[in-house]
């Protein structure tokens, strides 16, 4: 089972030593409040600390910033499906202009529509969702798509690890795996 560990600005620095310790497969260093030099510094900071963690296979991909990325060393990029976004082929571009290999490259869907644009753009990993619910500062924002959605998402994707997103708790977790998810991603599932 792949495991994704978001973080969000009440990540601390311990964090992903933990992570890694515990098999953590991603964090995915999320915070769109930071410009580049402090993305930099936290994913720099991550990326020491998974280092510290012998055998760690546990690697780092950037929110939306191919040049931070590559820059800092980290496996990849997350996207979302958002049309402004950068594409998948866009960051594969970036990161080999600047003699990087293949960057690892996730990306959010919330529609079955995105998910086959993931698809035919050739992603690593989809984080579908959300499944249960959308929490924004303790809130609830909207609610889940479900598990059928899951499950159709998982179906479209094929061979596309889907990773479910989204109010998902440990006492979850079976159940999406059930739907055909490859695993499992949040804020505060690993907090």
């Amino acid at each position: 089972m792949l495991r994704c560990a978001i973080t969000d600005r009440g990540y601390l620095i311990a964090d992903a030593h933990r992570w890694a310790e515990d098999g953590i497969d991603f964090v995915q260093l999320r915070d769109k409040t930071l410009d580049a030099a402090h993305l930099m510094y936290f994913a720099k900071s991550i990326l020491e600390d998974i280092a510290e963690v012998p055998h760690a296979r546990t690697r780092l991909l950037i929110n939306g910033r191919a040049d931070v990325a590559i820059a800092a060393g980290a496996a990849g990029v997350h996207l979302t499906a958002h049309p402004d976004e950068l594409t998948p082929e866009q960051v594969r571009q970036v990161f080999a202009s600047a003699g990087k290999l293949a960057p690892v490259i996730s990306i959010s869907c919330h529609r079955l529509a995105e998910v086959q644009r993931a698809c035919a753009a050739n992603v690593n990993m989809i984080l579908f969702g959300p499944v249960f619910e959308k929490r924004v500062k303790g809130e609830q924002v909207s609610e889940g798509i479900g598990l059928e959605a899951l499950h159709h998402a998982c179906e479209l994707a094929g061979e596309v690890p889907v990773l479910a997103l989204g109010g998902v708790t440990p006492e979850l977790i079976d159940e999406c795996l059930r739907a055909g998810a490859k695993g499992v991603a949040g804020i505060r599932l690993f907090g």
